[in-house]
């Protein structure tokens, strides 16, 4: 399952969550012209990268920040983008340009110190937006519990597309974190699992006092979990099975 929209306009150009995008992806494109050996790369990952060991020696502290926007591959910078235009514009809309971008940046810090706290002693470079991003997600749990996603589901030659709650969305996600942040070695590399973990958590706490300024219990039983405006039409749409001839 593979989510690739959801069912909730933006009221407003989502201005900060486009420039955050076009900086990521001008980050990435650099670094495919620039760092054209491992040697440069390396040095340049020493510079911006998360390395948890040198933030236990109080090193480095930049990079809980810089390191957000380095990605390690096209998917990796792809999936990223894809998750922070799906839910970025509605949490834009309601935290306002400049307290958006202080929720992303301050859930990315957050994730970054989660990842570190799980492995400070770690020498492998952490890299990716998505903690950042899953603090999006948190607080968009918050508010919109019951807006529509639509899923891509891929059951070997059967593809179809569907809309379900983001609770369902979200919640799943979530779990699969914590699911492999529990059972995935801390030294082996690979998904920064407790980097999204510590993004997610902070996202819905650092979305409560919106919340609550918006009503809290009393803004679910407005809007029943869905966004307070029209939600788009929803779509279901089924890629044909081919056949192939014997």
């Amino acid at each position: 399952m593979f989510p690739i929209r959801d069912h909730n306009p933006s009221r407003h150009v989502p201005v900060v969550t486009l420039g955050l995008m076009a900086v990521n992806i001008a980050v990435y494109l650099w670094g495919l012209a620039v760092l054209t050996d491992d040697r440069a790369t390396w040095d340049f990952y020493l510079d911006w990268a998360l390395f948890p060991a040198r933030l236990s020696d109080l090193q480095g502290m930049h990079t809980l920040v810089t390191s957000t926007f380095l990605h390690a591959g096209f998917w990796h910078l792809a999936g990223n983008m894809l998750f922070l235009w799906i839910y970025g514009d509605n949490m834009e809309d309601e935290f306002g340009r400049v307290g958006f971008l202080l929720f992303y940046l301050a859930g990315g810090i957050a994730a970054s110190l989660l990842q570190w706290a799980a492995e400070p002693w770690s020498p492998i470079p952490v890299v990716g937006a998505s903690g950042a991003i899953a603090a999006v997600m948190g607080g968009y749990l918050l508010l919109f519990p019951r807006a529509r996603i639509d899923i891509l589901l891929f059951l070997v030659v059967y593809v179809r597309t569907f809309a379900v709650p983001a609770f369902l969305v979200l919640g799943l996600w979530f779990a699969l974190q914590i699911f492999g942040g529990v059972n995935t070695p801390t030294d082996e590399g690979g998904v920064a699992y407790w980097a999204h973990i510590g993004g997610f958590a902070a996202g819905l706490a650092l979305t409560v006092p919106l919340w609550l300024r918006l009503g809290g219990p009393g803004y679910w039983t407005r809007t029943h979990g869905h966004p307070p405006h029209p939600e788009t039409a929803m779509v279901e749409s089924r890629v044909p099975v081919v056949r192939r001839r014997r």
